[in-house]
């Protein structure tokens, strides 16, 4: 859906219809004003009436054609072609235009009359044509925006022919001129008539009646009998009853309460032009295109007030008896006429807002075999309230009324009209207001609301609940009337009142299992029901507990579910996040409506399972809708710049060993600074080496790369030198950056060597920021207070290109079976994983996370790094995972909350702890290896903590799938994050279990491999191979059997190497194992045991595996021990170096 109507001038089906009635519009005014002029001061002569009876009679000559011959125009619309009948009115307004050539040229007035007649005879029977013809043209979605673009450009045009037909005329050979302009004119508006699409006749078999009267009478019968359509007609009539009396007066006006002459009445109609052109633009920008009266009573309101200003205004104004008129020059001298032609413009914006949602309610809700009929209804009576407006002012004024007491009469009458309405339409009122209020104090976005606009048959609204604006904001857009599920509690409470009057609500008792049964009634009833499934406001700023209910009443009622998101409304003072997150009076909010869905569960699920599987559908749309409401399209750099302007700049965001934390603004002000020195050292989207632990500044550099359009390559330094080579070969690295600190500390200066030695620039941080002079700070600290100019400074001048989908970072797979590969991750691969994490987890600014993962983790990036500090998480990195003794006492030191690590690293933690080290944790997330169930039956035990396990891989970025505290299932590995789709291969030889191939935004942009390098290899179709054997139970819950690599063919069988890893880990848990295979000559392959304990025997495990049931083919062939398993830097085990030893160590005993 278009929010705008603009797009509808690049369309066939509107522009020749939009230029078509624009012309014949202004070749209507340019003729009538020609002959007022003419009339005025030229054919007096001619004549024993005066000009401005001779004016009235040609007013009255121009519309009594609408009385005599709208019913037959609306009967021939209906029957015939639209765009065949208009061609034939705009052929015929060419004869017309020839013959007032001619009368111009003679100078006769009766043949301009009888011109102008047919003229309006002309307009009697396109107008049921223009209005009826689009909607056979538009979507219902576009009618606003039509409607808008077809009475704004009618009121342009009634301006520029007003002007031309007014100047021209009376110019050297005006009526030459005029002759040419409304000929030519008309020849144009032929031609574009030729472009209308032809559409189906209405009710081609309608028997047409030529009795004027007896069809006029019947056809607005026929509009009676639909009451909407016709106070919608009775609206539209009051408007131009309005709109004619006051252009009606402008001339009079001017002349006598201004003092001003013609260029003051120019001024008067352009304003008001202007405005009503604005109006109807305007208001498909409020409406998006729903087509509702909901602005309607407030738009005659505010004309009401502007109106009654104006009369105040002018009543002030002392004109005096000076024969001098005034120009508009002088006239805008004063500030009283500025504020009356601001009243004007008022009067006529409103007006605009007023009438668009009216025309288009006409089009949405009368027959389509009667359209054009209820438009010639709909002229007849605008016709008649403006002979109405013409007939009452002219006893004003003949009674000696001023002008202004015209308008205070206008308005007095409009006010009891506006009454009127609101009484109609209470609710629109409300709404119209409300809307106003959020829009401009909160900037309200609303996404998707065409799916509100398409809402049929039975519906349940769910809703995330943030604060006590929510069910305001819902009650305030969505269409027709609605009812609220809240608690019994919260309906008693006197604030609430208020709203009762938008909507109904259905007070229910959480403990009465009755309610529920209220509500399917309801449902089944055909009402739209509102709820929150959280069943409370959130405390945590996230998804809290979903129930079931709504769920189950979709499942009962066979109802549609129209899931809608708010986000921004948790930073105001009504929510419940006080003390948790920044509160600000007007933060702008977001509400994202989703497409409606249906819960097609399988017929077979009874009972409780059905119920939970209600429940988990429910909160797998609640999460999704979380996802999607979120805004992927940003760099990573924006989105730190945007949460320091949610979190505020002095928010603290990071720390590490130094102890020296730094809040949002020293992080971007560092950023600048840094990247400042980066730029001049790289070229733009150059891929830079980083080098550094987990550190602040490596965060900072990592940041500054991105604010200057770099791709920072996060090099594993726990890798072979060999492994660094290939990484730095596969993504053409020329150039790396390190810390002369790090390398010294870390006993890495073989690795630097090894680099150098390949003709890789190291660079080190220490030298650039001694380099930094004190204006290159000053310039930083300066920027940082206005950081959104500078960034878009940044990327316009430097000409960085960065978006959403270039690369953001690159990271490298970590070898265990392979050479390291570059994967390239791009802004909105990373920003569509921690949104996809986010809206299963409840997490916020008060919680913090201590990260040990290495940024060169796929892990420790997203989810230790990016995830919390771009989402307002205090992080502290600690540069090393390895150190057990004291990460659980710097764990109880920062009070730190939440955990990532690998099983290797938890069980470590576990040995050294305190029981008390961890008393603040609330999460810990393990993932990157298998979560051994002795390391988590430890930490439940000693601490008290559940330990939720993930999965992913380094090129989704990485989180795949989550155990999360509502959905927690030990032994899996969770369910699929929203927005990931997925489907299992058959594996020949592997039952109940497939090869998992994922797809969504957050898999990677490809490969950058050592033999080609720099050269991206993206997944095939977009689908990455995971290589991991996965089982997906009823629940959605994975588990991972392990990688097609990890299995040995033995006997023709499929054997996971992970599962045997898994039962000697709980035969012997002291101590470490590693499984790898070798071929064997008889079944195909063999299993290698490799492990730490040193009495281990393969007797041991057959009477193992006999007890528990394990297959005799898993029972590995051979033991080896071996001192240390060998490990990478992440924690996972190094198959490639544990196969070399085994080959090494078996042949040499060979």
């Amino acid at each position: 859906m278009h929010s705008d109507q603009w797009h509808l001038l690049k369309t066939k089906r509107f522009l020749p219809l939009f230029l078509t009635q624009f012309l014949g519009a202004f070749n209507d005014n340019v003729f009538k004003n020609a002959l007022i002029i003419l009339i005025t001061y030229t054919a007096v002569e001619q004549s024993a009436l005066s000009p401005q009876v001779m004016i009235t009679i040609a007013a009255g000559i121009f519309i009594l054609p609408f009385f005599l011959f709208s019913a037959v125009a609306g009967q021939i619309a209906d029957k015939y072609d639209k765009a065949r009948v208009i061609r034939i009115t705009k052929a015929a307004e060419i004869v017309l235009m020839l013959g007032a050539a001619l009368g111009f040229f003679w100078q006769q007035t009766e043949v301009l009359m009888l011109i102008l007649f047919l003229m309006g005879t002309q307009s009697a029977f396109f107008g049921p044509l223009k209005y009826g013809i689009l909607p056979d043209q538009l979507a219902e979605n576009e009618l606003i925006g039509g409607n808008a673009l077809i009475d704004s450009s009618t009121f342009v045009s009634i301006l520029l022919g007003t002007i031309c037909g007014g100047l021209l005329i009376m110019a050297e050979n005006g009526a030459l001129i005029i002759s040419v302009i409304v000929i030519a004119v008309a020849v144009f508006g032929l031609l574009s008539s030729f472009s209308i699409p032809p559409t189906q006749p209405a009710d081609a078999g309608l028997k047409i009646h030529y009795n004027f009267l007896a069809e006029t009478h019947a056809i607005i019968r026929q509009v009676r009998q639909h009451p909407v359509i016709y106070r919608s007609i009775l609206g539209i009539s009051w408007f131009w009853l309005f709109g004619a009396s006051f252009l009606s007066q402008f001339p009079t006006f001017a002349k006598e309460v201004i003092g001003g002459n013609e260029q003051v009445v120019t001024l008067f109609l352009a304003t008001f032009t202007i405005g009503i052109a604005i109006g109807a633009l305007l208001c498909n920008r409020l409406l998006k295109g729903e087509i509702a009266a909901t602005y309607v009573p407030l738009g005659i309101i505010v004309m009401t007030l502007f109106t009654v200003d104006m009369y105040l205004t002018s009543s002030n104004l002392a004109h005096g008896n000076s024969d001098v008129l005034i120009g508009a020059g002088v006239f805008l001298e004063s500030l009283a006429h500025w504020r009356i032609l601001i009243d004007l413009l008022g009067i006529s914006i409103c007006g605009g807002i007023y009438i668009v949602p009216l025309y288009a309610i006409i089009q949405d809700r009368a027959e389509m075999s009667h359209m054009s009929r209820t438009f010639a209804a709909n002229n007849i009576l605008n016709a008649l309230f403006m002979v109405i407006s013409a007939a009452a002012i002219s006893i004003m004024l003949a009674y000696e009324f001023s002008v202004i007491d015209v308008f205070l009469a206008i308005a007095v009458i409009n006010g009891f009209m506006a009454i009127y309405i609101a009484s109609l339409l209470p609710q629109a009122l409300v709404k119209s207001i409300l809307r106003w209020v959020f829009q401009v104090c909160y900037r309200l976005d609303v996404r998707g609301i065409e799916h509100l606009h398409k809402l049929n048959g039975r519906t349940i609204i769910v809703a995330n609940h943030l604060s006590f604006l929510d069910a305001i904001l819902i009650g305030a857009y969505v269409p027709n009337h609605v009812s609220f599920a809240i608690n019994t509690h919260i309906a008693r409470r006197w604030w609430l009142r208020p709203f009762l009057f938008l909507a109904d609500t259905i007070a229910l008792d959480p403990a009465n299992p009755l309610s529920t049964r209220m509500l399917i009634d309801r449902v089944r009833k055909g009402r739209r029901i509102v709820i929150f499934p959280e069943g409370r406001l959130t405390v945590t700023g996230s998804l809290m507990k979903i129930y079931e209910g709504p769920a189950l009443i979709a499942d009962k009622t066979a109802a549609q579910v129209l899931p809608i998101i708010i986000s921004g409304a948790q930073y105001t003072p009504f929510s419940r996040l006080r003390g948790k997150v920044r509160i600000r009076w007007f933060p702008k909010i977001t509400m994202t409506v989703m497409p409606p869905l249906k819960f097609d569960l399988p017929p077979d699920i009874r009972g409780r399972k059905r119920r939970q599987a209600a429940g988990i559908k429910l909160y797998e749309v609640m999460s999704y809708m979380m996802f999607q409401s979120n805004h992927l399209d940003q760099t990573l750099f924006q989105s730190l710049l945007d949460a320091c302007s949610i979190h505020g700049s002095r928010h603290i965001i990071a720390e590490d060993v130094e102890r020296k934390p730094i809040n949002y603004r020293q992080l971007i002000m560092r950023c600048f600074i840094l990247g400042a020195v980066l730029r001049k050292h790289t070229n733009n989207n150059m891929v830079a080496g980083v080098l550094l632990p987990n550190m602040v500044s490596t965060l900072i550099c990592f940041f500054a790369l991105q604010a200057y359009g770099r791709i920072p390559a996060m090099l594993n330094y726990s890798s072979s030198a060999k492994n660094l080579i290939a990484a730095c070969k596969a993504a053409a690295i020329e150039t790396v950056i390190t810390s002369r600190r790090f390398i010294q500390a870390g006993k890495l200066a073989h690795l630097v060597e090894a680099l150098e030695f390949q003709g890789i620039r190291i660079v080190y941080l220490e030298d650039w920021v001694s380099q930094i002079s004190v204006p290159a700070k000053i310039k930083g600290a300066l920027f940082s207070l206005i950081p959104q100019f500078y960034y878009r400074f940044i990327n316009k001048t430097a000409n960085t290109g960065a978006s959403a989908d270039t690369t953001a970072v690159i990271l490298f797979t970590s070898g265990s079976e392979d050479v390291p590969k570059g994967v390239l991750l791009s802004h909105k691969n990373i920003q569509a994983n921690r949104y996809q994490v986010s809206s299963r987890i409840d997490f916020g600014p008060t919680d913090i996370v201590f990260n040990v993962l290495p940024v060169f983790h796929s892990f420790g990036l997203t989810g230790g790094t990016l995830l919390p500090v771009l989402s307002g998480i205090r992080t502290f990195f600690y540069p090393s995972p390895l150190h057990y003794r004291i990460i659980p006492e710097l764990v109880y030191d920062t009070n730190a909350t939440l955990m990532f690590g690998t099983d290797t690293f938890l069980a470590g933690y576990a040995r050294f702890a305190h029981a008390y080290d961890f008393q603040s944790i609330r999460y810990v997330f393990a993932g990157a290896e298998k979560l051994k169930d002795e390391t988590r039956q430890q930490w439940a035990e000693r601490f008290g903590i559940r330990i939720f396990e993930g999965y992913g891989s380094t090129e989704t970025a990485p989180i795949l799938s989550l155990n999360t505290p509502m959905h927690n299932k030990p032994g899996t590995v969770g369910r699929l994050l929203p927005g990931i789709n997925h489907r299992l291969e058959t594996v020949p030889g592997i039952h109940d279990a497939g090869k998992l191939l994922v797809s969504g935004p957050n898999v990677m942009q490809g490969y950058y491999l050592a033999d080609q390098p720099a050269v991206l290899r993206p997944p095939e179709g977009y689908w990455y191979d995971t290589g991991d054997i996965v089982s997906i139970d009823e629940m959605g819950f994975l588990t991972i059997q392990g990688r097609v690599k990890r299995f040995a063919k033995i006997g023709g069988e499929m054997v996971s190497l992970t599962a045997v890893e898994s039962y000697v880990g709980q035969l012997w848990p002291e101590y470490s194992h590693a499984v790898t295979h070798l071929p064997d000559p008889k079944k195909g392959e063999q299993i290698i045991l490799v492990t730490t304990h040193p009495h281990a025997q393969r007797e041991v495990l057959i009477s193992y595996a006999k007890q528990n049931g394990i297959s005799e083919l898993s029972i590995p062939r051979t033991l080896l021990q071996i001192d240390e398993i060998p490990l990478l830097g992440t924690g996972k085990v190094d198959y490639v170096t544990l196969k070399t030893w085994v080959e090494s160590h078996l042949g040499s005993a060979a």
